[in-house]
Parts: structure tokens; sequence; C-alpha cells
């Protein structure tokens, strides 16, 4: 027995890397979850504000928590909102992205 003294601590200090990683991939992957929710209703809030001839960037900018970083576009009928999360290390390698249509265009 006095040759396994300390093996618990070789044990922990072999495996804490990996925990590390899992744990920050399950958060990145949390965090991808979250800002796809905040796309979707953001590009949402713009649809429904091009349906009620409002301006559908500042409805789906004022849909999106003040710290969310994202992009707003619109195109015809259709409002694109791409939100990055918020994840450390690997923050610029993921972005979301969603697209919500305001209906067939008006005809005159």
């Amino acid at each position: 027995m006095t040759g396994e003294r300390g093996q618990a601590t070789v044990e922990l200090a072999a495996l804490l890397p990996l925990v590390v990683v899992v744990a920050l991939a399950g958060y990145a992957l949390l965090a991808g979850l979250a800002a796809g929710e905040q796309a979707s209703v953001a590009a949402e809030a713009g649809a429904i504000a091009l349906l009620q001839d409002r301006d559908p960037r500042a409805a789906a900018r004022a849909a999106l928590p003040r710290s969310a970083r994202a992009i707003v576009t619109v195109t015809g009928r259709a409002v694109t909102v791409a939100v990055h999360p918020r994840v450390p290390l690997v923050a610029r390698l993921l972005r979301t992205r969603v697209t919500a249509h305001a209906g067939p265009e008006p005809t005159p």
C-alpha cells in the first residue's frame, strides 16, 4: 500500500483538462442555443414590424438584449438576424443566423 499514496491526486491531475474541455463544450452548446432563440425572437419582431409599416431593424434590435452582438439585415420582406454568442475562446467561430419572412409582397 505504500506505493499507492497520491494515486488519486495523479488521476485528478490527468483528468482535469478533459473535464475543463467538456465543461467549455457544454457551455458553448448552451450559449449557441440561447443565441439561436434570441435571433429567432428578433427576426420575428422585425417581420411583424414590416407588416405594421414600422422600422424592422429598430424592432429587431429592441427585441435583443443590450449585450447581444448581432447583425440585422432586411431584404425585401425578409428579416435576417445573426447573433454571436458570448463564449470564451471560441466566440469568433460561432454564429447563429435566423430569417423571418413577413409574407408575400403586397399586390398594388
